[in-house]
């Protein structure tokens, strides 16, 4: 079904219920967007590899975590207090979407609105949002313009739970609360694909405590591609999406997915949380994305004033640099097979096998039951050739200098006359044990 046919389908659907007529089977394809048009949609996405997470609300003003107002029982109208006090600087996202370029990222997904159901944009369904409160401005239009200025694509965060909301919790028991609840749900999503421009990801989050047919996710999500046709949407309306989400750890699919995940151990502004992961930690965990094709979404929590945690850009700065000199090698990158080292990790590019090395090994590199000829090598962040000798076990890659050319991470890149395939069985079965 082209998209046209769609619109003439919800026409119709539309024109029933008006007759009193019994409505349309639901089309479950768009649900999820244009199946038949996904990889048009997504391939920006999957060049990309790399994003920024922004959580960002009123609970940096305490900076007790995301979740403080649910895990420490604090009463909604005590809360409500934080609004007035939250009063960021003028245009904070300028320094989020100017570091999120720095460091290699190619597009940002901001907290529209958290669990806590404050609203960082401006809408006419309620005054608990930024304008009409403490920052007195359209926060979330302050972001679409710092994104697009740096040349970012532009995520939206969407919580569907809210604690706030008098009927967030009563719609799963009582039916009226739920369709007053689930009018202001989707009547807020119409505003963000409305208001602001082109759109290139929602990402919905915690369906609590509703399924996909208390949520209408079918409606939501048929309303928002008609809205915004060329966008791409996650998982968590309990639909499928046109990709899956990974949270806190790294695990491929057989289907488009991104993991998403913190430099610490919070994702809203924490000003105790000093649990930072090492920028070695953070390429290691893209390059883990990028050896099967998924996409890493590292989180920063900024401050009340929007400021960015220093160690959020201590450790952003470091992995830039290192995306400067090695980027190519994570981004575009293919399915890769070869898998197994002590000390590398890879990805690959067509013919291109990207050897990783984090924990330097010395002068000598090796890839055992590397089964595919290798045609040449060269250090990738300064071009230098690499010298290799390969035999039927495995290739070395010889003469390196005793300490790691590159920080946090050293990648070599290695030309192979086909697609890289790597064989540890072969090695285990046929290597002589014994000299004879």
């Amino acid at each position: 079904m082209t998209r046209r046919d769609y619109l003439q389908w919800m026409a119709a659907g539309a024109a029933a219920a008006e007759a009193g007529m019994p409505g349309l089977v639901p089309f479950t394809a768009y649900a999820a967007g244009d199946a038949s048009d996904r990889e048009r949609r997504m391939k920006w996405w999957h060049e990309a590899r790399f994003g920024m997470f922004i959580h960002w609300g009123l609970y940096s003003v305490l900076g007790r975590h995301e979740w403080v107002m649910e895990n420490e029982a604090i009463p909604v109208r005590d809360y409500e207090q934080l609004a007035p006090r939250f009063r960021p600087k003028p245009n904070a996202a300028r320094d989020w979407a100017r570091l999120a370029r720095q460091a290699g990222q190619k597009y940002m997904v901001m907290t529209t609105k958290h669990h806590e159901g404050f609203c960082n944009f401006n809408t006419k369904l309620t005054d608990y949002c930024a304008p009409k409160q403490g920052p007195g401005r359209d926060l979330v239009k302050e972001y679409v313009e710092a994104a697009h200025a740096e040349g970012m694509r532009v995520g939206f965060y969407y919580s569907l739970m809210d604690w706030h909301h008098p009927d967030g919790a009563r719609c799963a028991t009582d039916e009226a609360a739920r369709r007053r609840f689930v009018a202001y749900t989707h009547g807020l999503i119409r505003e963000l694909m409305t208001n602001y421009g082109k759109i290139d990801v929602l990402w919905y989050d915690v369906a609590w405590p509703l399924d996909a047919q208390g949520w209408e996710s079918e409606k939501m999500n048929a309303m928002v591609f008609k809205l915004q046709p060329d966008i791409i949407v996650n998982n968590r309306n309990k639909l499928d999406g046109d990709f899956t989400t990974p949270e806190q750890h790294i695990q491929a699919a057989n289907r488009a997915w991104e993991t998403c995940m913190t430099m610490n151990d919070s994702w809203g502004y924490q000003r105790t949380d000093d649990d930072w992961k090492s920028p070695k930690t953070v390429v290691r965990n893209l390059i883990s994305c990028a050896h099967d094709t998924g996409n890493y979404l590292l989180n920063i929590g900024p401050k009340a004033d929007g400021s960015v945690p220093e160690d959020s850009v201590r450790i952003l700065t470091s992995v830039g640099k290192w995306m400067e000199r090695n980027g190519d090698s994570v981004r575009r990158t293919d399915k890769c097979q070869p898998r197994r080292s002590n000390y590398a990790s890879f990805t690959r590019n067509g013919n291109t096998l990207y050897m990783h090395i984090h924990f330097w090994p010395g002068e000598t590199a090796v890839i055992g039951g590397m089964m595919t000829k290798v045609k040449s090598a060269r250090m990738l962040a300064t071009g230098n050739p690499v010298k290799f000798a390969q035999d039927r076990f495995r290739v070395r890659f010889l003469g390196l200098p005793a300490q790691p050319p590159d920080d946090p991470v050293t990648t070599i890149a290695i030309e192979c006359e086909g697609e890289p395939h790597q064989d540890t069985d072969f090695v285990r079965k046929e290597r002589p044990r014994h000299n004879v």
